[in-house]
């Protein structure tokens, strides 16, 4: 019952409290990719604990651990009861209900994107380094992802709005989340959301995820301009928006009195991620390995 209770507690605390805590954490901002690794890695930990807790639990009749009950179950050894049974159907219908939601999501941003790519040949014009321009005067600046290929597009008001400074700072923020790929984090995130929708953590974390992909896009735009530059950017490009938390945070982190996070501390940060991921996959595999090498001894 060891592994079963310690997945079980790890995958509560892993739903509600920890992910609670880091959102409401403002070291984050200090630090968005140990931040992204560090919720990236809840995630995974969350639902491999979920799963693994159930699944163990259910298959106990079968086997000491993982691989021996998989392989008991597949031989007929053993018998289950009710709740043994009821536990293996939770995990299979868990798994499932999380893949095809994940395959879903993934489905229905090709589409959208595919569709949108197709409108903005349309109503677009190319532009400077392959962008394409929208003949519209609010200032808007966007990166439409690809597999092959992806596309940054500016609006006409954006380029009236802006200086040569002010436009390479957004030419290289909607670059950076081309190359860091941060369509494929926001989509994970957004079919975890679309699994459980009933979960508040669920639009927390989605939204956190969202903040920090757009902080980490700054700090690449701000090897290419000043700190000054790119705030003063964000701030008449977000005028014509409205004023935003999101957008507070972005300027507020460019000021002269913001400090990254420590390289000491963003170690520890990542080593706790890597140590979340290695906790159920061990209580999960440890066993058999084991086993394994009792035998080879």
């Amino acid at each position: 019952m060891l592994a079963p209770l310690l997945l079980g507690a790890l995958a509560v605390l892993l739903a509600w409290p920890v992910p609670l805590l880091l959102a409401g954490a403002r070291w984050t901002r200090r630090s968005p990719a140990a931040a992204l690794v560090l919720w990236q890695s809840i995630a995974i930990a969350g639902g491999l604990s979920m799963i693994g807790a159930l699944l163990t639990f259910g298959l106990q009749p079968y086997g000491d651990h993982l691989v021996a009950g998989i392989l008991g179950l597949v031989r007929g050894e053993g018998e289950a009861d009710f709740w043994h049974v009821f536990a293996l159907a939770g995990a299979v219908l868990l798994t499932g209900h999380l893949l095809l939601n994940l395959v879903l999501t993934v489905v229905t941003a090709e589409r959208d994107r595919r569709r949108h790519a197709q409108l903005l040949m349309l109503l677009s014009t190319p532009g400077a380094d392959g962008s394409r321009v929208l003949d519209s005067p609010a200032p808007v600046a966007y990166c439409l992802p690809g597999a092959l290929s992806s596309v940054t597009v500016v609006s006409a008001g954006l380029i009236d709005l802006l200086d040569e400074p002010g436009m390479l700072a957004v030419i290289e923020h909607e670059k950076a989340h081309v190359r860091q790929r941060h369509d494929v984090v926001l989509v994970a995130f957004r079919a975890w959301y679309m699994s459980l929708p009933w979960f508040p953590i669920a639009y927390r974390a989605q939204h956190e995820v969202g903040l920090l992909v757009e902080l980490l896009a700054d700090d690449h735009a701000r090897r290419a301009v000043d700190d000054s530059v790119l705030a003063q950017t964000i701030t008449r490009v977000g005028e014509g928006h409205g004023a935003s938390d999101a957008l507070a945070t972005r300027v507020e982190r460019l000021g002269p009195d913001a400090r990254p996070l420590p390289h000491p501390v963003e170690a520890l940060v990542v080593a706790a991620a890597v140590s979340l991921l290695a906790v159920p996959t061990l209580l999960l595999l440890a066993p058999a390995v084991a086993d394994l090498a009792a035998l080879a001894a």
